[in-house]
């Protein structure tokens, strides 16, 4: 048994180039050799400029490489819970309202999604990295999540809502672990373990121990816990998505299928939806060419032509609501019309309104001449 040499006990810092070769030729016929490398304790003064340089090091890669990106990940983070924080306050203030709408309240976000994302989307002219069903199975799940949770106001308080929305941290874990592949810590389950703990109490809670508010807190409390897993199996989807493929594309097809799946969804429902979609269509075509009209002719003609309103509504009065009505009313629409004709067939070009800005140049240059005369004279006299 060989011992190295040099043996410095105590010593707990060494530097890194300080090291030195023992040999020894081992008496057998195979005459190994074998180099031991030992390496040699500093002084005090070498440990702490080690120590200071190490620091040093350290510090600069903390502020460089993580710092910021520790912070703007937190600083989404808590955009993200803010925003979570104002949805579950409108959609309590709303049950409060007596307002019972849990997918007409997904299906205006869904179609904003669509809109900007589905956009650049297009712009971009790319193939699906992902293909179409899964998008719709995958906008299938998030309705139904949204839907259970946003019904779950009608019946509990926004705070039980909100803490059983935890669940989903759970869900997860489990379809992560099965689908994903992710592992996880002892401590990291003892902790969801605890969350879960405390998640019974906010139900036992609900039950009457304590109180929980809303009209029927264990139905509330129930819908939301299988809300939570419909939200888990989306975020298990979006992020293999996400991670895998492109973002621009998750966040364009999974918003435009929950718009999909919403409207059937909504079917019982179509009949008021459709009359407020008729009435912003109606409102925007109203706007939009009200201008045209008001620069090709002139209000008057604009409010002659408002005229016939009454006589359109006669129409849909007549096909919609299957009513009657006097004969007086065509004899009405006609003498209308005929009164557009005229109008418009006699009418004169519309006279072309100076421009304000030529009219205020030629103004300042007529102030400007007067100056020079007046400076003029007062140089002659």
């Amino acid at each position: 048994m060989m011992n190295p040499v040099h043996e410095s006990p105590g010593v707990e810092q060494w530097a890194p180039e300080a090291m030195f070769h023992w040999a020894h030729m081992h008496r057998s016929s195979a005459k190994t050799l074998v180099i031991f490398t030992v390496p040699l304790p500093l002084s005090r003064r070498e440990r702490s400029s080690s120590s200071v340089m190490s620091l040093q090091v350290e510090s600069s890669w903390w502020r460089t490489h993580l710092t910021w990106r520790t912070v703007y990940v937190l600083f989404l983070g808590q955009l993200v819970s803010f925003s979570m924080a104002v949805a579950s306050f409108t959609s309590s203030l709303l049950a409060d309202l007596g307002v019972n709408a849990p997918l007409t309240q997904m299906f205006f976000p869904y179609v904003l999604l669509a809109l900007v994302y589905g956009s650049v989307f297009v712009y971009r002219r790319r193939k699906l990295l992902v293909p179409w069903y899964w998008y719709l199975l995958l906008g299938f799940i998030d309705v139904q999540g949204n839907y259970l949770v946003n019904e779950a106001y009608q019946f509990s308080s926004i705070t039980s809502v909100t803490l059983l929305d935890c669940w989903t941290i759970v869900w997860a874990i489990i379809m992560t672990w099965f689908f994903l592949g992710s592992r996880y810590s002892i401590l990291q389950l003892i902790g969801a373990a605890v969350s879960v703990l405390g998640l019974g109490l906010v139900m036992l809670s609900d039950a009457g121990v304590g109180g929980g508010g809303g009209s029927r807190p264990i139905l509330g409390d129930v819908l939301v816990i299988a809300g939570t897993v419909f939200f888990a199996m989306s975020n298990v989807g979006e992020e293999f998505c996400v991670k895998k493929k492109d973002l621009v594309e998750v966040l364009t097809m999974l918003p435009l299928f929950g718009f999909l799946v919403s409207t059937v969804q909504m079917y019982p429902f179509w009949l008021e939806i459709l009359a407020f979609a008729g009435y912003a269509v109606a409102m925007f075509a109203f706007y939009s060419l009200t201008p045209f009209v008001l620069r090709m002719s002139g209000a008057a003609l604009f409010n002659l032509s408002l005229l016939t309103s009454d006589m359109w509504a006669v129409v849909i009065r007549i096909f919609f609501y299957r009513q009657g009505v006097d004969w007086l009313y065509y004899l009405a629409f006609s003498l209308v019309i005929i009164g557009l004709i005229v109008y418009s067939v006699t009418g004169k070009d519309p006279e072309t309104v100076p421009s304000i800005e030529n009219r205020t140049s030629t103004d300042y240059q007529l102030l400007n001449d007067e100056s020079r005369a007046l400076r003029a004279e007062d140089s002659e006299s």
